[in-house]
C-alpha cells in the first residue's frame, strides 16, 4: 500500500524564525505545497491567492511603520480597478528615510502619511479610502480606471467635500489635475465599473451625459425596466452586458426586457468589455449614430 503524501505544517504566513518557533525545520519548509515569497516568508499554497495572506506575510519583513497602500488598499476597501493588470505584488507606504526596499513581493513607496489618512482593516494599517484614491492618481491609474473607483467610493457613500480635502492637500502634485476630472463626472449610480469605463469614453468623446439606471414606464405607466444608460428625450438607451448577462437566467430576462423596450419606441444597443476596449471607436460611432437619428 502506498504512503500517503506528508501534508504541510505550515498553515499561515510566517519566516523562518516563526515557522522554526512552530517546530517547522527548513526541510519541511520546502514543501511543495508551501510557497516562498520573498527570501525569508513562506506561504501556504492555498493560500497564494489571498491578498489578506500575501499582505501578512509581507508585514513580516516590513517595519511597524508600514501601511499598506495603493492597489493592495484598494483590495483591501473591495475597490475594483478596472484596466489595470494583476499584481500581487503588496504596495506598502514608509516614512522617508526608511531603510526597506522593494523586491519581488512589495513595492515600496515613500511618503510622510498623516494620521487622519491611516485607517486599520484586519488590525492592519491600510490608507483610508481617500488617501488611496489619491494614491492611485499620482500612480498614473487611467482616467476611466480612476471614474470606475470614484463611482464606487460615492456609491458607499463616500462625501464629495472628502474628495475635495484629499486633492486640496496634494495641489501641484501628480495627478490632480486628472482625479478633479474624474470627480467632475463621478456618479453613485454606475451599475458597475466597466460601465464607468464606457461612461468615461462617452465623456471624453463629448457625447451628452446619459441618465444613469433609467427608469422606463410604458404608456400606461407600466414599469418596463431600469437601464444602464439612457438619454431620454431621445429614446435612446445602452445596456452593459458584463459576465452575468451570460448565464441563461439573465440572457432569457434580457431578451424579454429589450423586446418590450423595443416595441416601446425605444432604440437598445448593448455592449460588451470586448466592445468598450477593444473597438471603442466602434462603439461611439453606434452611439453617434442612433442619438443622431433619434
Amino acid at each position: 500500500m502506498p504512503t500517503p503524501p506528508v501534508p504541510p505544517r505550515v498553515s499561515r504566513p510566517t519566516d523562518r524564525k516563526g515557522a522554526r518557533a512552530d517546530g517547522v525545520t527548513d526541510w519541511q519548509l520546502r514543501h511543495v505545497e508551501i510557497v516562498r515569497t520573498s527570501r525569508d516568508t513562506y506561504l501556504p499554497a492555498a493560500m497564494a491567492g489571498d491578498v489578506r495572506a500575501r499582505v501578512r506575510a509581507v508585514l513580516l519583513g516590513a517595519p511597524s511603520s508600514a501601511v499598506v497602500s495603493h492597489l493592495t488598499a484598494a483590495v483591501l476597501w473591495g475597490l475594483q480597478v478596472p484596466l489595470v493588470g494583476e499584481d500581487r505584488r503588496v504596495h506598502l507606504t514608509v516614512p522617508p528615510g526608511t531603510r526597506i526596499r522593494s523586491r519581488a513581493d512589495r513595492q515600496v513607496h515613500c511618503a510622510a502619511l498623516p494620521e487622519w489618512q491611516i485607517a486599520r482593516r484586519d488590525a492592519v494599517a491600510v490608507t483610508s479610502p481617500g488617501r488611496t484614491w489619491r494614491d492611485l492618481t499620482a500612480a498614473g491609474v487611467p482616467a476611466a480606471a480612476l471614474l470606475a473607483v470614484t463611482d464606487q467610493m460615492l456609491a458607499r457613500p463616500y462625501p464629495r467635500y472628502a474628495f475635495d480635502r484629499v486633492l486640496d492637500g496634494a495641489r501641484g502634485m501628480r495627478g490632480v489635475r486628472t482625479g478633479r476630472r474624474g470627480l467632475a463626472v463621478g456618479d453613485p449610480k454606475s451599475g458597475s465599473p466597466m460601465e464607468s469605463v464606457l461612461r468615461w469614453t462617452l465623456h471624453e468623446a463629448g457625447l451628452p451625459a446619459p441618465v444613469l439606471q433609467h427608469v422606463v414606464l410604458g404608456p400606461g405607466g407600466q414599469f418596463l425596466g431600469t437601464v444602464d444608460l439612457a438619454w431620454p428625450d431621445r429614446r435612446v438607451l445602452v445596456e452593459f452586458d458584463g459576465d452575468v448577462h451570460r448565464e441563461r437566467r439573465v440572457f432569457v430576462d434580457d431578451v424579454r426586457r429589450q423586446n418590450r423596450l423595443v416595441l416601446a419606441g425605444w432604440v437598445v444597443l448593448r455592449f460588451t468589455s470586448g466592445d468598450v476596449l477593444g473597438q471603442p471607436e466602434q462603439v461611439l460611432a453606434t452611439i453617434r449614430r442612433a442619438l443622431a437619428g433619434a
